[in-house]
């Protein structure tokens, strides 16, 4: 049983990434629904805790059907991270994560995300100060290292497990990679072969079919994986991975009424939460993952894609199950 503190989280579980503009309640509630074992909200930006920005504040919500959840903040001041620590927890979420891996410029160049790789000490002094400043399990996301002169993963999992995380995940590539090139697992590997290492060590990056969890389970001998840009419009994946790990057997794959029917109920869940005008430009990203495979949809998905009204996205989902009714997927 794998536990983060007093967390079961079972024999190996799957992870939901956070990430931005995509794993948010509409989408954390459906992939629970199918099989998530713990799942991370979008990142929060310290700051706009602290000055109590709206997009931030709705960030922390979270509901009950979630649990386990953990909420993941960022931020490059200690004292900034230490206060947005608190103010996370009295939303009461079951972990607090700390994002070390955000790759993208905006972040890791003012020193927060992946950014924080190139200050190892200042890594280290702001992840004991932020364990020290809550009582819920801390658990970190980073990357191997900034780039292929400074991977110390290895050393540096060692040091924040020392200053009291609890759990911690590993995206198999550098900042400078990017999402480039094939994820190298072998160094979260030699993480999780460390002898001082007593906490879970989750793998993540490219895993997007079953028989590839289920190989780099067995390969890297991980405790379990976390799933990102695979999940984006296919919250299937989490229970594909687990039947398959389980029988052997590929799972059903969702037919066409169940993408039509879960991607309406991701917009209108989306819809509801954050409004009409966001839900449908956050939305666009997962058409194309919830439709793969059927053939000749490019005009279904250019009119998903492009279009800003409501009521055209559910006449277009409502043509796409009438249109492609009893069409064979070729995934």
């Amino acid at each position: 049983m794998v536990k983060i503190r007093d967390i079961e989280l079972g024999d190996f579980p799957l992870l939901l990434a956070p990430m931005e503009d995509v794993s948010d309640p509409p989408f954390r509630a459906l992939c629970k629904e199918n099989g998530a074992d713990l799942m991370y909200t979008e990142f929060i930006s310290s700051e706009g805790l602290i000055r109590d920005a709206v997009k931030s504040v709705e960030k922390l919500d979270i509901f009950e059907y979630e649990r386990p959840v953990g909420i993941q903040i960022f931020g490059n001041d200690i004292e900034s991270m230490k206060l947005a620590t608190e103010i996370t927890a009295k939303t009461n979420p079951d972990i607090i994560d700390i994002n070390y891996g955000c790759p993208v410029k905006k972040v890791a160049c003012k020193g927060s995300g992946a950014g924080i790789l190139q200050d190892i000490p200042k890594m280290v002094k702001m992840t004991a100060e932020i364990v020290k400043s809550t009582s819920l399990p801390v658990t970190v996301k980073t990357r191997l290292g900034w780039d292929e002169d400074t991977k110390f993963i290895v050393e540096v999992a060692e040091r924040l497990q020392d200053v009291g995380i609890e759990g911690i995940s590993i995206h198999g590539r550098t900042r400078k990679q990017m999402y480039k090139g094939e994820a190298d697992w072998s160094l979260i590997a030699e993480v999780k072969n460390n002898p001082r290492m007593h906490i879970p060590v989750f793998g993540n990056g490219d895993i997007d079919t079953p028989e590839k969890a289920v190989l780099y389970k067995e390969k890297y001998g991980v405790d379990g994986i976390m799933i990102g840009r695979a999940s984006i419009g296919y919250p299937w994946i989490f229970n594909e991975i687990k039947h398959y790990q389980q029988t052997g057997q590929h799972l059903a794959k969702p037919t066409l009424d169940q993408r039509v029917e879960v991607a309406r109920r991701h917009l209108e869940m989306s819809v509801k939460w954050k409004g009409e005008k966001l839900a449908i430009v956050e939305m666009k990203r997962h058409y194309s993952n919830y439709f793969k495979g059927i053939p000749h949809f490019k005009a279904y998905r250019s009119k998903l894609v492009t279009t800003f009204d409501l009521n055209e996205v559910y006449d277009t989902l409502d043509e796409v199950a009438e249109k492609f009714k009893g069409v064979e997927l070729l995934v």
